[in-house]
């Protein structure tokens, strides 16, 4: 029996390889013989790099500016001589964060455009990035700054774009972005499909978990819209509406608006970029799984995506979560066949963290015991 592991990391605990390696274990004791094929995948947030580019000798190292300010340690990875595949999470990412100091209103996505640039610089044609896992929502602003492109109020000043601000902008300097910027091919892998304001935008959706209170989710969504008019003005397009112009707190907008970015689905593109398909030929089960699984999964996460593809080839999926929320009955319709929890007891979350690898490996066999049970009866 071939069984496919391919899920994404767990955030906070377990890289994707890892959780891929707790789970055959666990599957192990129950049927030693099996045939295990582990792909490291991820959807355009934490894991991007690791997946696509796991020799750590490929990785570059840069300090850059932080989401709050402070100077932080992060890194990208070339994928070829021409081709840097980047995170923003490295730089902007919500684990950099305090709670104490969560503020998506001055948070920035500065550091990401200084890891860009650095990939610029070191002669990469193509840039890569996964956009998941903010703790910003400046619509790029930051990013584009760090680029070139500078922001101005009404008396022709420059401003410092974050979200808190970002309806004091009267007019965007497209000059002095950087002419690498303007020759490099961009493509942005997205994880989730929101667009930039609105009910299911940036700040509506992903804005509570960043610090922002139910005013401040107004205001943000209110700053957004005034930058996405702005811009349209300036460019004659309305990217607002794009799936994915939402993502990474208006990144995915703003690297359309100001580099010429491309958005695309992230789990197909690292699909694609692993083999995945091929991975399927004479297999029987795939396994998938992320930290959290809910209804808003079905917007561009590691499952459905996986899910989407092996039911071309009619080979059950089974997940295993850390963490299951409301909605998941949406998931069945999406190629899912059943949900496991990783999580066997009432447990703090510090707990369910630090006992993941255990969690996982006894999570997996209990749900291949089910199967066994199921391919029993069916003998």
């Amino acid at each position: 029996m071939k069984v496919v592991i391919a899920s994404d990391s767990y955030k906070g605990s377990n890289t994707s390889i890892k959780v891929a390696a707790a789970i055959e274990r666990g599957i192990k004791k129950v049927d030693p013989s099996l045939d295990v094929v582990k792909l490291p995948v991820a959807d355009g947030g934490e894991g991007l790099v690791q997946a696509l580019v796991p020799e750590e000798d490929k990785w570059v190292y840069v300090n850059v500016t932080g989401p709050m300010g402070k100077q932080v340690k992060a890194e990208y990875a070339l994928y070829n001589e021409d081709t840097a595949v980047i995170e923003m999470a490295s730089a902007s990412g919500l684990p950099l964060v305090t709670d104490s100091v969560k503020d998506p209103r001055k948070a920035t996505t500065f550091g990401t455009g200084e890891l860009i640039k650095d990939a610029l610089d070191r002669g990469c044609k193509t840039i890569l990035i996964g956009i998941g896992g903010s703790a910003t929502n400046d619509g790029g602003c930051g990013m584009a700054r760090a680029l070139g492109v500078k922001f101005l109020d009404a008396s022709g000043q420059e401003v410092d774009a974050v979200g808190g601000n970002l309806d004091s902008i009267k007019d965007v300097d497209l000059s002095g972005l950087l002419p690498s910027v303007k020759n490099a091919t961009i493509k942005v892998a997205c994880d989730v499909d929101n667009p930039l304001c609105g009910e299911q935008g940036a700040s509506a959706i992903y804005g509570p978990q960043k610090g922002a209170t139910p005013e401040m989710v107004k205001v943000l969504d209110a700053n957004l819209k005034s930058l996405a008019e702005l811009m349209k003005s300036k460019t004659g397009q309305d990217m607002a509406e794009v799936p994915g112009a939402g993502a990474a707190g208006g990144l995915g907008f703003g690297l359309m608006a100001f580099c010429g970015g491309v958005l695309e689905k992230g789990i197909d593109l690292v699909l694609d970029s692993v083999g995945f398909d091929a991975s399927l030929e004479g297999a029987d089960l795939v396994i998938t799984g992320e930290g959290r699984i809910d209804g808003q999964s079905v917007r561009g996460k590691v499952p459905v995506g996986i899910a989407a593809r092996a039911k071309k080839k009619n080979l059950p999926v089974l997940v295993i979560a850390g963490d299951i929320g409301p909605g998941i009955s949406n998931l069945y319709e999406y190629g899912i066949d059943a949900v496991m929890s990783t999580v066997n007891k009432a447990m703090p979350l510090k707990e369910a963290l630090e006992r993941s690898t255990e969690l996982l490996e006894d999570a997996a066999e209990r749900a291949f015991r089910m199967i066994k049970i199921g391919m029993d009866i069916k003998a």
